[in-house]
């Protein structure tokens, strides 16, 4: 027997695909995402789906929800001086306004003790450079996430996880060779950098009732860096 529907936005590949892996056996999964590729093998439901432009079809979902994942991200890592303002819009538009957007619309089939998962980076809380765009929009999420989990306790819980760099396609400009992956796992206490499953177990872990008394966390998946200077 399955013991919740859940909703993935943008669970085609990296964090959101592992996700779907760990949930499949136990939870009835929907993913709503531009591409289906990797899901093919998987005991889903796909709806095609694009966050930026598309209305979310309500009808292609079951009449009640007990978790609810946002993954979509993006990551632009430059100067404020080469940045346009279109890419801070960017940048919003992709993390904040697309979560808002679909969490306006599937709040009312969240059900008693449901979990709302948002991503955001660890990057808000520490004050990096070259990290101004993606930074405020994720800072956004967080704001967002809180002032959503007082609204809306104790019906629905909301947390967010706010992870460092994590090795998925998303990342791969940043860890293309093995350079770059051994300089970016030495800035981290635990000496690697994530992968998508580690931010995927936590994903699960707060989407289930062993998190029943969580809400409004920011919760750092880092590998120690938001905590811990080593240097």
């Amino acid at each position: 027997m399955k013991n919740k529907n859940i909703l993935l936005i943008g669970g085609s590949q990296g964090i959101g695909l592992e996700l779907v892996k760990l949930l499949q056996d136990t939870h009835t999964v929907f993913v709503a995402s531009r591409t289906a590729d990797e899901l093919s093998s998987l005991n889903v439901t796909h709806i095609s789906f694009d966050v930026t432009k598309d209305e979310l079809d309500l009808s292609a979902l079951p009449e009640s929800l007990g978790g609810f994942v946002y993954c979509p991200g993006s990551i632009n890592l430059k100067p404020l001086k080469m940045m346009g303002l279109d890419t801070f819009r960017e940048d919003m538009e992709i993390n904040f306004f697309s979560l808002v957007k679909v969490v306006k619309q599937i709040m009312p089939k969240m059900s008693e003790g449901s979990s709302m998962v948002f991503f955001s980076t660890v990057a808000v809380g520490m004050g990096m450079p070259f990290h101004t765009s993606v930074a405020a929009a994720k800072g956004a999420i967080e704001g967002f996430a809180k002032a959503l989990a007082a609204e809306n306790t104790p019906k629905v819980r909301v947390n967010v996880i706010a992870p460092s760099l994590v090795d998925t396609p998303l990342a791969s400009r940043l860890l293309s060779n093995d350079r770059k992956k051994e300089m970016m796992a030495d800035r981290h206490p635990l000496k690697r950098v994530g992968t998508a499953e580690d931010i995927a177990r936590m994903a699960a872990f707060l989407l289930k009732e062993d998190s029943s008394w969580m809400t409004g966390q920011i919760l750092g998946v880092d590998g120690g860096m938001s905590s811990l200077n080593i240097s």
